[in-house]
């Protein structure tokens, strides 16, 4: 909106509407399916719901790993990251 006051220090970055790949989340998701989901054929929903918690628990472990998928060096504008 064009009423909107933004503090000098404050940069918008505007980011195209349905761009998947611009959503952190869906990094998340694709790192799972690479490392711990993938070619796995699932005997029933059981399955499925043991393999997404621990691909998920496996994943939480890595808390270094998280912060790097979730990083987006083009949304550092001016800043270290």
């Amino acid at each position: 909106t064009p009423k909107l006051r933004l503090p000098r220090n404050v940069s918008l970055i505007f980011l195209p509407s349905r761009a998947p790949e611009l959503n952190p989340v869906e990094n998340i998701w694709q790192f799972l399916r690479a490392n711990w989901l993938a070619n796995t054929v699932f005997d029933g929903i059981e399955h499925i719901i043991d393999a997404a918690c621990s691909a998920w628990n496996n994943l939480a472990a890595l808390p270094d790993t998280i912060r790097s998928i979730g990083l987006r060096k083009w949304a550092h504008t001016g800043q270290c990251p």
